[in-house]
């Protein structure tokens, strides 16, 4: 099977004052094309950084981040927002949208650092409105959406680009328990028929069991649910 996200031997520090925290410690991890991977763990057990390494949103101090084909640790900054760009797609809890923009508009943000027409950035648009069932929306401002509606712009903004990977940190912490589960369902729906890897942080355990495989963050390592559970 395809690997869409490889890390080897990944060590992660941080300075604390003169003190330096190492967070991740020689951590392992391979998730293949097409999982819906939940990484679980309590505050400060390093899950966060993790999903940020894989997303190219931070660099391991040691080890090797593969995804797909790209070795991204090795690229520059530029290089790196560039491969952002062009195969992740990122959905966050508080959603990060543009208040002045209409959800359309939200939608089509990532589309302009690409070379698409104005009419190809609309037909991306539409089809991701449609994908996530907001079609009667699109000229809505976030003040006018509910938080479930909300997340489904952001979910849309992701699928924009069409990516293989989605990195979501805590897509459901904002919402309430049915809201939630709409949600989850839709990233369910995007892994099942889609094809899209998922790699989503929860501190939830109804919203990791939407997932294909569930990880712990433990003292910086990963640990599986099961072997956990049985411990």
């Amino acid at each position: 099977m395809t690997s869409a996200v490889t890390l080897k031997n990944i060590v992660k520090r941080y300075k604390r004052g003169k003190q330096s925290v190492e967070v991740l410690h020689r951590l392992n991890l391979e998730v293949p094309a097409g999982e819906f991977l939940a990484l679980m763990g309590p505050s400060g057990s390093g899950k966060t950084t993790l999903l940020n390494l894989i997303g190219g949103l931070d660099r391991p101090d040691e080890g090797e981040v593969i995804v797909g084909e790209d070795r991204i640790d090795r690229l520059s900054n530029s290089q790196l927002a560039k491969w952002r760009a062009r195969h992740v797609g990122f959905v966050f809890q508080f959603y990060n949208l543009m208040p002045m923009l209409s959800a359309e508009r939200n939608i089509e943000l990532p589309l302009l650092l690409t070379n698409l027409s104005a009419a190809q950035r609309k037909q991306h648009v539409h089809t991701a409105l449609d994908i996530v069932g907001l079609t009667d929306r699109a000229r809505h401002k976030p003040n006018e959406l509910s938080g479930g509606q909300q997340q489904r712009v952001g979910i849309a903004r992701a699928l924009v680009t069409d990516p293989a990977l989605l990195i979501c940190d805590e897509p459901t912490g904002d919402l309430d328990r049915q809201t939630a589960d709409e949600i989850l369902a839709l990233l369910q729906m995007l892994n099942r028929e889609q094809g899209k890897t998922i790699v989503m942080v929860t501190h939830d355990q109804r919203a990791a069991d939407f997932a294909t495989r569930q990880l712990h963050v433990d003292k910086g390592q990963l640990v599986d649910a099961e072997a956990r559970t049985a411990a």
